[in-house]
């Protein structure tokens, strides 16, 4: 259903006669046709001719007659292709019929861990940590959908020394205080009275650190404390999941704490494979490549010289039996851009020992940073970290206050829920319609627009199109013949038959501001095709026609902002 690989696939022939080895034809959408070919720029360079006699040769000899009503030549040597109506109404007839929407499953399944969201126990989430755990569960969601088998870890800091202090303020307060006082969420005071009292109290620190060698001594009693905060912070972070709409559930969260019987054995074979060395008392790994800014090895502390253990000990154990036990063949880290040196000597090191081998591979997913309206590290007005709750909070707020000046008709419960959907799918389009790698800013009327490229604009496309059923009282028949008469029926018939190529793209680059761009043509061309082309007062083969590219629209919509975890609300 990818008609620029099917377009690539007949050109690429006639390319590679006329340079004598294969040439890339660069197919790609063209504002002068439905697609267009600028390869024969490069290659008259090369061949020394002018570039329309190349452009011309290729023409002639291409086999496009049964694909394309019209392929010619124009400016200095393009090749402007525009693809038969009959082809173009049969493969959206196809993707009518199809449940996926022309979407294969994969044909070699994989066992895939997504790494995300990340947050530490006793502490609350942040927005530093949204850009995980939206990104993240875009790629899960994406995937799962394609038929790998998707596991969800949620790395939860959750192990180390700042336990120990935890532990005993816990026992201070008592249990049942404690408890509570979790519960309500306020894990950052909870983290912060236990700082304060270890930075105050010599005999605080004492009992602190006994605390942790209890702890990682296997002590019954501290580790039943231990249980009690991680629950409580696990039970505080579901909620800001399903606040989030996220699909990170109690069984994904995988503790640093879950990899610690593993942590001696992975150093032990990395010792047995040759590849520690002591460094200043520590054992490390050098992993080859990895020098710093004066030119020599960086090293990957795995075992301090105190003989505890570092982060990279626990991500190699992690990486280690995610490949060897659970069979994954690819590893994805959705962590911030800051974290990129760290996981390229991870990887290096893991393969060097042979647990990160082909087919298995892993991948940073890095991201940039959320920004405020002054173009510095969004904080509060306090200057702290902004609580994640608080932002997803304010936009839901914002969002259900919009919706009801807009649609005062709403009832007060379908007002909140159309709220909620329009507000939290507003703060994951904005993070994911941009370049993941690059910093963005936050800004509110931007995100909540109903125009532009933003979740609202799309959320109002298909909302718009269900109210075409629901005034019409009928259902779109998928078998229906397709009419492609009017410009503005072809140019949105074209976006609907490359919804396949988008996702496939996605799928390997989880670069998800590529699907928000094609979620964003489609719902520009359906909003051109609405305005020009009448869809219920059309008559007969027309009228059905118009209501299969509704309907084919408004399910594409659907299935593309679900991927990127984005509601569809049937009214806006």
């Amino acid at each position: 259903m990818d008609l620029e690989k099917l377009l690539s696939d007949r050109l690429a022939p006639a390319f590679a006669a006329v340079a004598g080895v294969p040439v890339d034809p660069v197919v790609r959408r063209s504002q002068h046709a439905d697609f267009q070919s600028d390869a024969a720029l490069g290659l008259a360079r090369r061949l020394g001719r002018p570039p329309r006699a190349v452009a011309e040769e290729v023409r002639e000899r291409a086999e496009l007659a049964d694909l394309c009503s019209a392929v010619e030549v124009s400016g200095p040597g393009f090749l402007n292709l525009t693809v038969a109506d009959r082809t173009l109404g049969g493969m959206v007839s196809a993707v009518a019929v199809d449940p996926r929407l022309g979407v294969p499953v994969a044909a070699a399944p994989e066992t895939v861990v997504v790494d995300y969201s990340a947050p530490n126990v006793a502490k609350e989430m942040h927005v530093g940590h949204l850009r995980s755990t939206v990104i993240g569960d875009a790629a899960a969601r994406t995937l799962e959908w394609l038929g790998h088998r998707v596991s969800r870890a949620n790395h939860l800091g959750d192990w180390g020394t700042p336990f120990g202090m935890l532990i005993e303020h816990l026992v201070d307060l008592g249990e049942a205080e404690a408890a509570q006082e979790l519960s309500m969420g306020d894990l950052d005071a909870f983290y912060t009275a236990a700082r304060g009292k270890f930075d105050d109290d010599a005999a605080f620190r004492d009992r602190s650190r006994s605390r942790v060698v209890a702890l990682q001594g296997g002590d019954p009693a501290t580790l039943r404390l231990w249980r009690l905060l991680v629950a409580q912070s696990e039970s505080y972070f579901l909620t800001v999941y399903d606040l989030l709409d996220v699909t990170l559930s109690r069984a994904d969260f995988r503790g640093e704490s879950s990899y610690h019987d593993l942590l001696a054995p992975t150093v032990d074979e990395l010792d047995r494979l040759g590849l520690l060395r002591r460094s200043d008392g520590a054992e490390c790994v050098f992993p080859p490549g990895s020098v710093g800014r004066d030119g020599e090895p960086l090293p990957l502390i795995v075992r301090k010289s105190d003989g505890g253990y570092g982060y990279p000990a626990t991500d190699l154990a992690a990486l280690r039996h995610r490949t060897g036990t659970l069979g994954a063949t690819r590893l994805l880290y959705v962590v911030g851009l800051p974290q990129r040196r760290h996981f390229e000597m991870v990887f290096a090191a893991a393969a060097q020992a042979g647990w990160l081998t082909p087919p298995a591979r892993a991948e940073h997913v890095g991201f940039g940073s959320i920004l405020g309206a002054d173009g510095r590290m969004l904080r509060s007005r306090a200057g702290g970290s902004v609580k994640l709750v608080g932002l997803l909070t304010e936009a839901v707020e914002r969002a259900t206050a919009l919706t009801r000046e807009r649609n005062p008709e709403l009832g007060e419960a379908e007002a909140a829920e159309v709220g909620r959907a329009v507000g939290i799918g507003a703060i994951k389009f904005a993070d994911l319609s941009g370049d993941r790698h690059k910093d963005y800013v936050l800004d509110w009327e931007r995100m909540l627009a109903l125009d532009g490229n933003t979740a609202p604009y799309l959320q109002y496309a298909y909302s718009r199109i269900r109210s075409i059923f629901r005034r019409a009282g009928v259902a779109a028949r998928p078998d229906a013949g397709i009419s492609l008469a009017e410009p503005a029926e072809r140019a949105l018939a074209v976006e609907l038959v490359g919804f396949a190529a988008v996702v496939d793209a996605v799928a390997g680059s989880l670069e998800f501001h590529h699907l928000a761009a094609y979620l964003h043509r489609l719902a520009a061309a359906f909003s051109a095709f609405y305005e020009r082309c009448p869809v219920l007062r059309a008559e007969g083969p027309v009228r059905e026609s118009r209501l299969v590219l509704c309907d084919l629209t408004a399910r594409v919509l659907h299935q593309g902002l679900h991927l990127l975890g984005i509601r569809t609300p049937e009214r806006l």
